[in-house]
């Protein structure tokens, strides 16, 4: 079968479904993941697995949270498709001096492994104004409306997806993807390109865990709220306590875990 529905993200597998000695066969979903890399003033910055919907969007998103692009720098950006490689074209006419382009393969699980500096990227997370937060009630239903908007993960449960949210709950924009990290660079690209960017009055809702990755995203993008639907590592913790995000994880069950809160910090 080789039916692509929802815009080229997922398609169909004919597998054997095995069950107590048992075994029938079935047609099932798969997400489809393709290869893409990232051009920028004429050289390749990254490459990396992804879905094939919105390629642009997602180059836009890694280039602002690598401090390649600024938010309020309009750029040239073009797609090619005519390969068996995607590539996103993005015209700045600069490099910041700072950016160290990525060693290899961006992978779809880790958009930070192969840096070639990790000690300067956590010291180079961006601070944040977490300002006005949302009530209690909202924080531990956005992650249940995150998962009924799911499309691919609810046909092949192999996607993860990343949403940008008002301080009422309200989904301003979501993306799925392969990779957590891609799907937060999809996000952070459609706000760049609605002029949303920074996302001071904004939320940051993932699917999975937060990582370190994650908060420096969410920063780099002016989120003040990064909620995970899992677990925070603790380099995310530490990051997010110098950058001054309110970092929340186990948004799941209307429960929540908030590890990083400085509106409360800022009145002990």
């Amino acid at each position: 079968m080789t039916t692509q529905p929802l815009h080229g993200r997922a398609r169909r597998h004919t597998a054997d479904r095995h069950t107590s000695g048992w075994s029938v066969q079935s047609e099932e979903w798969l997400v489809v993941e393709q290869p893409l890399a990232i051009n920028v003033d004429g050289e390749v910055i990254a490459t990396t697995m992804c879905t094939p919907d919105d390629p642009a969007a997602l180059a836009l998103g890694f280039c602002i949270a690598e401090g390649m692009l600024e938010p309020d720098v309009t750029a040239g950006v073009s797609v090619d498709r005519s390969g068996p490689t995607t590539t996103v074209r993005i015209e700045t006419g600069h490099l910041p001096g700072s950016f160290s382009a990525r060693l290899g393969t961006v992978s779809s699980s880790c958009g930070a492994c192969g840096t070639a500096d990790m000690a300067a990227m956590v010291s180079g997370v961006a601070a944040v104004d977490a300002g006005r937060q949302p009530d209690e009630d909202v924080v531990a239903a956005v992650a249940s409306n995150l998962r009924s908007q799911q499309e691919v993960f609810a046909l092949t449960g192999g996607s993860h997806a990343a949403a940008a949210v008002t301080i009422d709950g309200q989904v301003v924009d979501i993306a799925e993807d392969v990779g957590r990290h891609n799907a937060v660079d999809k996000v952070v690209g459609h706000l760049y390109r609605s002029g949303r960017l920074p996302a001071h009055d904004l939320m940051l809702v993932i699917s999975g865990r937060a990582s370190f990755e994650m908060v420096q995203k969410a920063c780099a993008a002016g989120f003040g709220t990064l909620i995970a639907v899992s677990a925070p590592s603790s380099l995310a913790v530490d990051a997010a306590q110098r950058a001054g995000l309110r970092l929340i994880g186990f948004a799941r069950d209307d429960r929540f875990t908030a590890y990083v809160d400085p509106t409360v910090a800022s009145s002990r």
